[in-house]
C-alpha cells in the first residue's frame, strides 16, 4: 500500500471533529439556562429535547460523524475491516443525533443502542486497521494500534462503569473518551502521510520473512 494515499480532504475530515467536539460541548453547556455541570452531566445532555440551543450539538453530532465516514473513505492505507467499523461509528453517531435523550425522561432505547454501537466501534477500529509489512505507517502498525485499542477500550470502560455507578464523573468521562476517539483518526492519517521509517532490525525481519 502506498502510505502517502490519503488525500488532503482526509486530513481534514479528520482534524475537524476533535476541535469541533471540544468547542461544541464547551459553548453548547454555557448557553444552557437550566444548570449544567460539565463533569457529571453528560454531553447528550446539550442536544436533548429540552436542551437550550440543542440544535448546536446535534449538529455537532451530525458534522463529526460524517467526517468519520469521509476520513474511513479516505484512509486507503489502512485494512478495510477497520475503515468499515470507523464508518460505521460515525454512521452510529448520525443516528445519535436523530435520536436525543429527553431532559428529564431519560434516553429513549434507540439512543442508547446507537451510542453504544458507535463508542464501541470507535474503540476497536485501530485494531481492524492495522496489518503487518514493510512501509506500514507507524500508527497502522500492529503494536501500536492494539495499545491505541486498549487504551480507548479502557476510556470506554470508565464511562460504562460511571454511568452504571452514577459515580458523578459521567460527563468528564464522555468528554476524555470522546476527544481520544475524535484524535486517533488524525494520528492515523497523519502517519500515513508523515510514515516514519521501520527500525533496522524489524526492516531485516520483513526483508528475510
Amino acid at each position: 500500500m502506498n502510505a502517502r494515499n490519503v488525500p488532503w480532504w482526509g486530513i481534514v475530515s479528520s482534524a475537524a471533529p476533535p476541535v469541533l467536539l471540544g468547542a461544541g460541548w464547551t459553548i453548547a453547556a454555557s448557553v444552557q439556562s437550566r444548570p449544567y455541570d460539565s463533569v457529571a452531566d453528560t454531553v447528550s445532555a446539550l442536544a436533548g429535547t429540552g436542551a437550550t440551543d440543542r440544535w448546536l450539538m446535534t449538529l455537532v453530532f451530525v458534522v463529526a460523524g460524517v467526517c468519520d465516514v469521509v476520513t474511513g473513505l479516505a484512509l486507503r492505507p489502512a485494512r478495510m475491516a477497520g475503515r468499515l467499523i470507523l464508518m460505521a461509528g460515525g454512521i452510529a453517531g448520525l443516528l445519535v443525533a436523530v435520536s436525543p435523550v429527553h431532559l428529564g425522561d431519560g434516553a429513549p432505547v434507540s439512543h442508547v443502542a446507537w451510542a453504544a454501537t458507535g463508542v464501541a466501534a470507535l474503540a476497536i477500529w485501530p485494531a481492524a486497521a492495522s496489518y503487518r509489512g514493510p512501509g506500514v505507517p507507524w500508527a497502522l502498525r500492529p503494536a501500536v494500534s492494539a495499545w491505541a485499542a486498549a487504551v480507548l477500550l479502557v476510556l470506554l470502560a470508565w464511562f460504562g462503569l460511571e454511568l452504571i455507578t452514577s459515580g458523578g464523573l459521567d460527563g468528564l468521562a464522555e468528554r476524555v473518551l470522546g476527544e481520544a476517539q475524535a484524535l486517533w483518526p488524525f494520528v492515523a492519517v497523519m502517519s500515513c502521510r508523515h510514515p516514519v521509517p521501520l527500525p533496522a532490525r524489524d526492516r531485516l525481519v520483513h526483508e528475510c520473512g
